[in-house]
């Protein structure tokens, strides 16, 4: 199983340092990094360009396992642009990292439906993904139903479905029951962990084995760092942690 690493859990350090924390993460030994925020322009960060980026990456032997996306770099122009940069990135996930005023009602919801479906036909022409990353509030109830069950009930199966483990947890969801009722569809999936649901857990055993069956995981992205994106000892624990209990 690949692992990668949010570069957001490490902004401080990326801010300050962006060939310097890439290589970082390198010698801990993660295999890629997914950047955050990016909104459809021709810059991914700071003044870096995807093609500036792609350097660093290669320089360093890492991939691309994804790129969290604003909503306005979902349609338009800006899908475009944000395409092509998922292309020079390398990459082939395009995850929109949240709308939390759309997922707060079954209409709204129904419109982020038909964006990210539309987004997927055509990331889909472009052999790459969109999909969806969760956030606490994705498990508010809405007539009975997790927010994150109405949506991903309208998405179509090519939508992936970017599950965070921990954020799902603190927001009242349950992340195994939705790796078991949307099988298949959790290409990229986000780990970090919490309370006593540790890596070396009865509780990520089964999510671990959901991933490497029925949710045909290709990539595990590690989201753990130490406090406002400083430092990279807790990254590289986790990194150990995890591959002691993970295939």
């Amino acid at each position: 199983m690949a692992i990668g690493f949010q570069l957001y859990t490490v902004r401080s350090e990326f801010a300050r340092n962006v060939p310097g924390t890439i290589q970082a993460l390198a010698l801990i030994g993660y295999d890629g990094v997914e950047f955050w925020d990016y909104s459809g322009t021709p810059e991914v960060f700071q003044h870096y360009s995807a093609a500036d980026l792609r350097r660093i990456l290669d320089d360093n032997g890492l991939q691309c396992c994804g790129l969290h996306v604003k909503l306005e770099a979902m349609s338009g122009d800006k899908l475009k642009r944000t395409i092509e940069t998922s292309h020079i990135l390398g990459g082939v996930y395009l995850n929109l990292v949240m709308a939390p005023d759309l997922m707060k009602s079954e209409s709204g919801i129904g419109g982020l439906a038909r964006l990210l479906n539309q987004a997927s036909a055509e990331c889909r022409a472009q052999n790459l993904a969109a999909g969806y990353h969760c956030h606490e509030f994705d498990f508010a109830k809405i007539n009975g139903c997790f927010a994150w069950e109405l949506l991903f009930r309208q998405l179509d199966p090519p939508v992936n479905m970017q599950i965070d483990i921990g954020n799902c947890l603190s927001g009242g969801g349950d992340p195994i029951a939705m790796l078991r009722e949307f099988p298949g569809r959790s290409w990229s999936v986000h780990l970090k962990e919490y309370e006593d649901k540790t890596f070396d857990s009865d509780y990520y055993r089964e999510v671990f084995r959901l991933c490497e069956t029925t949710g045909e995981t290709e990539w595990y992205v590690v989201e753990m760092g130490g406090p406002e994106g400083t430092g990279f000892e807790v990254p590289r624990q986790a990194l150990a942690r995890l591959r002691a209990y993970c295939h």
